[in-house]
């Protein structure tokens, strides 16, 4: 079992920053995958960032590159999302989550723990 606690969401104007933090416990060893997703009211959850913690590979979506940075404590265990230059259309339910491995790391369905989000609002 794999547990994992967002933290770091708020509310916020736009162009200014938020940091967000997965915390990973369990038997998270195999769950070297970890992404980050967002998901508006009325819209599909959709793939933000992830990393894979082994070497440090990232990935981002469009509509975050060079605005967004994923990375990892030393441990592993916990997360980060660095919301910079955050627009309205940033604002969602964020939420993190563990693969042991994926193809595909921007993709939820490739996912097999959550956490139970936090909430981003960013003003104009």
């Amino acid at each position: 079992q794999v547990q994992l606690v967002e933290s770091g969401g708020g509310s916020v104007q736009a162009g200014g920053s938020l940091r967000l933090s997965c915390t990973a416990s369990g038997y998270t060893y195999n769950y070297m995958y970890r992404g980050w997703f967002r998901q508006a009211p009325g819209k599909e959850r959709e793939g933000v960032a992830a990393i894979y913690a082994r070497d440090g590979a990232t990935y981002y979506d469009d509509s975050v590159r060079g605005r967004f940075t994923i990375s990892t404590d030393n441990a592993k265990t916990t997360v980060y999302l660095q919301m910079d230059n955050v627009k309205p259309e940033d604002t969602a339910m964020y939420y993190c989550a563990g693969a042991p491995s994926t193809s595909i790391p921007l993709q939820a369905r490739s996912y097999d723990y959550w956490g139970q989000g936090t909430q981003v609002t960013v003003s104009s």
